[in-house]
């Protein structure tokens, strides 16, 4: 059985993005070399990725391009390569279908479908996009956290998961530092029954 694990930058007030639009990016957050090579690390690693659509369309407009884009640094280019070849998984309403080894689901059983997926996959499976997680939170099938901090309050914006109506316990499992104060915190999600 696989796990769900939902991978996401976050400001030190859990905002995932200052402005409607910025999508997971923004001039708050410090990505510099030692950091994406962490991130090509763990993004190799994975057995498949599941995004939701807002992040993967945010992934798809500027990952394949960056590959073979000789203006960007080898790191850069080798995250596109990562994420265009890696097995991935779209949950939308409004898609049908999707490039770069991307399955599509959706429709009102789309949790049951990502349920089947995990008991079928040996490995971590990759989460991205707040509302996709906040629903496997919701449905006991998130497993962890992978949280890497940046140093900056932004005060307002997108949160890290939707509101909650319950306490969730948390187990850390590793931490490390990042040059620019960048943390990187990943948690055990201690309860993961259903609501």
């Amino acid at each position: 059985m696989g796990r769900f694990v939902y991978w996401m930058n976050v400001s030190l007030d859990l905002r995932i993005e200052q402005v409607p639009g910025d999508n997971g990016g923004g001039e708050w957050l410090r990505i510099g070399e030692e950091l994406h090579r962490e991130f090509n690390a763990r993004a190799r690693a994975l057995a498949g990725m599941v995004q939701g659509r807002v992040i993967y369309e945010t992934m798809e407009e500027f990952w394949p391009r960056a590959r073979e884009d000789a203006s960007l640094p080898d790191f850069m280019r080798e995250y596109g390569e990562i994420w265009t070849s890696a097995p991935k998984v779209l949950v939308s309403r409004t898609r049908s279908r999707a490039d770069h080894d991307t399955r599509v689901i959706g429709g009102d059983d789309a949790i049951e479908q990502l349920a089947r997926l995990k008991a079928e996959t040996d490995g971590t499976l990759g989460v991205g996009g707040a509302t996709i997680a906040t629903q496997l939170l919701r449905a006991g099938l998130l497993d962890e956290l992978l949280l890497f901090t940046h140093p900056a309050i932004l005060g307002s914006g997108r949160p890290l998961f939707d509101d909650m109506d319950r306490q969730i316990d948390l187990d850390l499992i590793e931490q490390r530092s990042f040059p620019d104060g960048v943390t990187m915190h990943h948690y055990a999600i201690r309860q993961t029954s259903p609501w």
